[in-house]
């Protein structure tokens, strides 16, 4: 979650609060920029790309986008396609987009979320068109494209099990104005319950950790993977000393653990235990959504529409603003707990979308994550517009001493 761990070690967060600006990049607080996908959106916050694409697997792509104060989509699992990608976790994998806006955004998921008869995840042009299909009403009778959009038709859920006490009271702050901006203009904002998430996360780790040990099994040195010469007097008359050296070599402490993690999760003993009781979990998140949501599950054969669900649901992307690397929330279990507001989305398939929305107490940015039911990546898209515009013209959304530092620059500079 927080990007520790690469071989080129952590990736440094390029953000810059206003009273760094003007202090040497050397002299300048050491943060996080979030995981796996920490790189992309590093590149994209100094300005390096217009966009990158990451891969999501429990928010490997919102995360990042949180903690850098940019746009990151993980797309509804099946809508772009994964060949190509080295596997981590099959049922979990999706390639997102991160960028400066929701515009890049757009533009470069439109250009790859196409069908893929290579992918054997993909999702098939039937079900796409009858996801589109589903939310095409609602997207119509969105006026998004004005100044001041009419959002009367769209009913934003509230999930309350997303705001937990260890969320920092500033994030909560940050999302309350975004809430309260998008009331006005209409929305209804409508508490909703999915009490399966406290479990989320344990799941989470238990069903990834086990695909990933089977995934990279393949990993031998041989056929697969670089391949490591084993020590003088290895007895390679046993593959498994030729593929234990290779794999020792070629994977760092935090895969190796994630791989024992996984392979006890599946044997004989722990099976029943583990994978099978996740597996349970999953399917209660699963169920939890498409209860909430208005819009039926394009997946499901039978799936009526349900009257009294909501078409989005809002929450903060993170418990916090981006950790400092030589913090203690660097070691420990705190890594993974990073992301546990993004990891209900990827257990079920569904689109999310983290944005900017403004600055905690500490100066650095707040993402808000916007989840839709599986298929309606447009109209998650579309209410990331709509907050990312209010926002650049609600003047009361700079802090004060934001306010005083930009008045004081600009002093200096005249």
């Amino acid at each position: 979650s927080l990007n520790v761990n690469s071989v080129h070690g952590p990736v440094v967060n390029p953000y810059r609060t206003l009273n760094e600006k003007l202090i040497p990049w050397a002299k300048r607080e050491r943060r996080s920029a979030g995981g796996s996908s920490g790189g992309s959106a590093a590149a994209v916050a100094a300005g390096m790309c217009d966009a990158a694409l990451g891969t999501d697997t429990g928010g490997s792509v919102r995360l990042p986008a949180s903690y850098c104060g940019i746009t990151g989509l993980k797309p509804s699992y099946g809508l772009i396609s994964r060949w190509g990608v080295v596997s981590f976790a099959d049922s979990l994998d999706c390639v997102g987009v991160l960028g400066k806006s929701i515009d890049t955004v757009k533009i470069v998921f439109d250009s790859i979320s196409s069908y893929d008869p290579k992918d054997p995840t993909a999702a098939t042009p039937c079900i796409r068109g009858k996801a589109q299909a589903s939310v095409e009403a609602l997207i119509s009778a969105l006026d998004t494209n004005t100044s001041k959009p009419d959002l009367s038709a769209l009913r934003i859920g509230i999930p309350q099990e997303y705001f937990p006490t260890e969320l920092d009271t500033t994030i909560v702050t940050a999302v309350r104005k975004v809430l309260k901006r998008l009331s006005s203009l209409g929305a209804q904002l409508i508490p909703v319950s999915l009490p399966s998430t406290p479990y989320a996360l344990s799941a989470y780790y238990v069903i990834a950790s086990a695909e990933a040990s089977s995934n990279l099994a393949r990993y031998d040195g041989v056929q697969y993977g670089t391949r490591s010469p084993p020590l003088p007097g290895t007895d390679k008359s046993k593959p498994s000393n030729v593929y234990a050296h290779t794999r020792s070599a070629g994977f760092g402490a935090e895969v190796q653990k994630r791989i024992l993690l996984g392979t006890y999760a599946l044997t004989a003993d722990a099976f029943d235990n583990y994978f099978l009781q996740a597996q349970r979990v999953r399917q209660l998140v699963k169920s939890d959504f498409d209860s909430a949501f208005r819009v039926p599950n394009a997946r499901l054969s039978s799936s009526p529409p349900n009257a009294d669900g909501v078409d989005i649901l809002l929450h903060p992307s993170a418990i916090r603003t981006a950790p400092p690397l030589d913090s203690d929330a660097t070691s420990g279990l705190d890594p993974y707990l990073q992301d546990v507001m993004t990891v209900p989305a990827s257990l079920a398939g569904l689109p999310a979308l983290s944005l900017p929305a403004g600055s905690a107490a500490d100066g650095w940015p707040v993402g808000i994550s916007i989840v839709g039911q599986w298929g309606s990546d447009e109209l998650v898209l579309r209410i990331g517009k709509v907050i990312q515009r209010t926002a650049d013209t609600d003047d009361s959304y700079v802090p004060l001493e934001e306010l005083a530092q930009s008045l004081y620059l600009l002093e200096h500079i005249a």
